[in-house]
């Protein structure tokens, strides 16, 4: 009976140290993919300038219209305007 109660302690312990184990490396690993997702946001987000008020803004929140960027569409529609005027 001792030996089985002995055994029923070395398993629950050994499941415990396990269950531990898994926990860490699942937290590990998300911060790991966190880490790896603000160097993917972080890389090729250039800077560009607006063309109609000179503000910079990422390259990816930019809008672009023959060859020029814009930082919004109100911008971009209002430099339209101004070069079909002149």
């Amino acid at each position: 009976m001792n030996l089985l109660l002995i055994r029923l302690i070395i398993f629950a312990v050994l499941f415990f140290a396990g269950l531990k184990l898994y926990r860490m490396y699942r937290e590990w690993k998300l911060e790991r993919q966190e880490l790896l997702e603000d160097d993917e946001r972080q890389e090729g987000n250039q800077m560009v300038r607006c063309t109609w008020c000179k503000v910079h803004v990422p390259e990816n929140e930019a809008l672009r219209e023959k060859e020029e960027w814009f930082c919004c569409s109100a911008h971009r529609d209002k430099y339209l305007e101004e070069q079909k005027s002149e």
